[in-house]
Parts: structure tokens; sequence; C-alpha cells
């Protein structure tokens, strides 16, 4: 599960944002200010950085400019700032998306599946896994590993449980699902 650090101030708007990413299949990362944010970047591994600018102790464009001195994760910020010279200024500091405020939540999911699927490719995932609990799936040899006990999948089998597994927490409609994965 791909993990996303919010840095939102707005105790509202980051529960909001919580609650849509986690449903979108996103394990979820709060902070709440811009100290907070770098000791959580620094600790843990964060798939994406959604940043408010706007933000307590430090703002929202030196906190990217501190990431992107040790990181190229990915960073989106989310802000009311909606000026050129703010935008241009995010831009420069290697953002990979400026949304302002207010934003459509569908739109910016969206934008957080593009940018991590450029994310990815560019960062050249040739050996690629997921993990869930004891269960590994080990995208390029087609298996799934169990406890350490490795189970040989068809095709179809392993794009199952890659498409359950890479959208957890989502209810899937059958007829839907099942057509999307005869068409694999």
């Amino acid at each position: 599960m791909q993990r996303i650090l919010v840095v939102e101030d707005d105790l509202d708007i980051q529960e909001l944002l919580k609650n849509f990413l986690q449903e979108a299949g996103y394990e979820v990362i709060l902070a709440s200010d811009g100290t907070e944010a770098l000791s959580i970047f620094s600790s843990s591994q964060s798939d994406l950085v959604l940043l408010d600018v706007m933000l307590p102790k430090i703002d929202g464009f030196a906190v990217c400019e501190l990431i992107r001195k040790q990181s190229q994760v990915p960073v989106i910020m989310l802000t009311a700032l909606s000026g050129e010279e703010e935008q241009i200024l995010g831009l420069d500091l290697q953002v990979d998306d400026y949304i302002t405020k207010p934003f459509s939540m569908p739109i910016l999911i969206r934008k957080i599946a593009a940018v991590l699927r450029r994310s990815s490719v560019l960062q050249g995932d040739e050996h690629k896994t997921i993990a869930y609990q004891n269960l590994i799936l080990d995208c390029d040899n087609y298996t799934a590993t169990v406890d350490g006990t490795a189970f040989e999948l068809t095709q179809r089998e392993f794009e199952v449980l890659k498409e359950l597994l890479t959208h957890q927490g989502r209810i899937f409609d059958q007829t839907n699902f099942f057509k999307q994965i005869m068409a694999l």
C-alpha cells in the first residue's frame, strides 16, 4: 500500500483528506506543521507528500526545499495561495503539482495516482513486490509467497490478487471487476 504524508494545519481539511485517501486505498500519515512534517519524513518512508504552504513553525516552501535536499519523493502542494508568484516558487522548488483550494477530491485522487505512476516509472521499479501481512506478491515472477512458501500462479490468478492488493479497502462491483480481469 502506498503511503502519503499529508501536511495540513487545518484539522477539518486534514481529516477530510485522510478519509478520502484511505478510501482510495492509500496509507496516510498526518502532520500539522512544518517541523512535524520534516521529522515524520525523516523517520518513515513516504511515497508522496501532500503539502500545504501556510503552515505553523516552518512554511511549506521551506519544507519542500528541505525535502528536495534529501529526496526526490513526489510532492504535491495543496494550498489557498493561488497567485502566480507562489505557483512559480513551488514549481521552481520542483513540486510535481500545485493545486489550489478549493479543490475537487476526485481530481486530487487522480492527480495523486498520476504522479505516483510517473514517479514509479522514473525510479525504474524493475523488481516490484507488493506486501500484505504475511503475503508477498512478486510482480516480476508471478509468484506469491506466504510465510516463506512460494506459490506459482497463473497470469489471471496473479492479476486478480494484484488488483485486490493494490486497491485495498475498495469495494468492487462484481460485474465490472470480472470484466476488467477477463480483459487482462
